[in-house]
């Protein structure tokens, strides 16, 4: 049985007090769950990773970043490296979110450097996928999520693997306010497992965690996270509201 997991990508939002306030919020709703029935993180932006993490170090509530570099150290101004982001108190990170790839223009390659060395730094990775609107228009759905899944996983042994969470987040519903719908989403996560089989075996599909991202609010989580292989989601907006991100939290539970 996979056990739920509920993220929070607060994207470049928030400031230092509002941000530790959301977090100690957070921890105040979701004590009773978060940790034990539920897996829960939230990510924020990379300045407030300390302040924020003092905030849920004594809670179930897991610490996020939102990006890393695929360097260990070194003349790399602006990057940051997955032991400063261990050192900080990180569990989790986020390799190639939509807005990396499509705004920022990461590719696939790199991608799967950031995913490399957040395993050789201790880190789980939350690896990205999902695809345009004009790709979904053009039935180009699974060509795309097999493309990024298998390039993102690239040189990873089953073993390695097994440390990785998927987010499917379809591009064309993320801030849109359109959301796949249930059957939408459960059968693009339902072809990622069969995929996941295909690249590794049957054991390592069925025990990787497939989160839905894309619009989730607290009035849709349920009905998503009720498909058999939607493990939980990667909440955007919704989570910088504590109690709609509570409600998702609870959702899962």
């Amino acid at each position: 049985m996979r056990k739920p997991f509920v993220a929070g990508n607060w994207k470049m939002n928030t400031d230092c007090g509002s941000g530790v306030a959301l977090a100690k919020a957070v921890v105040d709703g979701a004590s009773a769950l978060a940790g034990g029935s539920v897996d829960v993180a939230v990510i924020p932006p990379f300045v407030y990773l300390s302040a924020v993490g003092q905030a849920v170090s004594s809670s179930g509530v897991a610490l996020g970043a939102q990006d890393v570099y695929f360097e260990a150290k070194g003349a790399f101004t602006g990057e940051i490296s997955a032991a400063m982001l261990k050192d900080v108190g990180c569990t989790y990170v986020l390799c190639g979110h939509s807005e990396r790839r499509h705004v920022l223009g990461e590719s696939d390659e790199l991608v799967n450097r950031k995913l490399t060395a957040s395993l050789s730094g201790g880190l789980l990775p939350i690896l990205c996928v999902g695809e345009l609107l004009e790709e979904r228009d053009a039935s180009q759905t699974e060509q795309v999520v097999e493309r990024q899944t298998r390039a993102g996983l690239a040189g990873l042994s089953a073993e390695k693997v097994s440390a990785v969470t998927i987010a499917y987040e379809p591009v064309w519903a993320i801030g849109t306010g359109r959301t796949a719908t249930r059957e939408q989403a459960q059968e693009v996560h339902a072809f990622i497992r069969r995929l996941l089989a295909e690249m590794y075996d049957e054991a390592v599909a069925q025990e990787m965690r497939i989160l839905y991202g894309g619009s989730v609010k607290a009035d849709n989580a349920e009905e998503l996270m009720g498909q058999e292989d939607v493990d939980g989601c990667l909440v955007g907006g919704a989570s910088l509201k504590a109690d709609d991100f509570v409600q998702i939290i609870e959702a899962a539970a």
